[in-house]
């Protein structure tokens, strides 16, 4: 298998085209501070993706935005610490300031010129439309969470992607699917039997920080540790 059998790249963003890890800890800071015992990020980021992950679960209908206004609530309380309803929402509202990773953008331009690009993302379209901007290209397709009605890793979210690429004439075999989440993205994919690329972000770091552990093994077709690199190593593909 070669990265030019294929002619559509679709994205998982947070986690693989934006840093989310980095613009959910800054969003997290003003309850972190309360904290009588300092957390360290990366228990602050996995007691987030455990309590994103159940309120998803709960509420598979509700905004991406409204998620992450119960998180802070439900992280709050589990921390112990008081915050007002402006700050809940105020960290809903937070996703269009979260950066892009410092290779996206240019990785996205080059990967541009040779696949179709689309996004497959546990998000709304209001908080998706302020992440795109930062990471400067046009996608072919957008499917989101508020399209779907329901939150990856369910499988509804790859079946409607999969039909919504049919629509445009773009089959399974045409399509890699590349993400750095084994437990929202890599799990799944195999199910409906697409390929994947792993974009393996968290390499140098212990941990599975803002994304929970899967419960199965992430199977993957190939693993890079940027965006960057995968464009790069198609780059080599086309000399070979």
């Amino acid at each position: 298998m070669r990265l030019t059998d294929f002619n559509t790249l679709t994205f998982d963003c947070y986690g693989t085209l934006i840093d989310w890890e980095s613009g959910i800890h800054t969003a997290l800071q003003p309850l972190l501070a309360r904290l009588s015992t300092p957390l360290s990020r990366n228990a602050a980021l996995e007691a987030f993706g455990t309590e994103e992950s159940a309120q998803e679960a709960e509420t598979p209908t509700m905004l991406y935005s409204g998620i992450l206004t119960e998180v802070h609530r439900r992280l709050a309380k589990a921390w112990g610490v008081a915050a007002s309803e402006e700050e809940h929402q105020r960290f809903g509202a937070s996703v269009p300031d979260w950066p892009a990773f410092p290779d996206s953008p240019a990785a996205l331009a080059y990967l541009k010129q040779h696949y179709r690009l689309v996004i497959l993302s546990n998000v709304d379209r209001v908080s998706f439309a302020g992440s795109s901007k930062r990471l400067g290209v046009e996608f072919d397709a957008i499917c989101t969470a508020e399209d779907i009605g329901s939150y990856k890793p369910d499988l509804a979210n790859f079946e409607y992607l999969l039909r919504t690429l049919s629509g445009m004439g773009i089959g399974k075999t045409d399509i890699l699917h590349t993400a750095q989440s084994l437990f929202h993205d890599h799990v799944p994919a195999k199910k409906v039997g697409l390929a994947s690329a792993w974009i393996d972000r968290r390499h140098d770091q212990s941990g599975w920080g803002a994304t929970p552990e899967p419960a199965e093994e992430g199977r993957y077709d190939f693993r890079f540790t940027s965006l960057g690199a995968m464009a790069e190593a198609h780059k080599l593909a086309l000399e070979a």
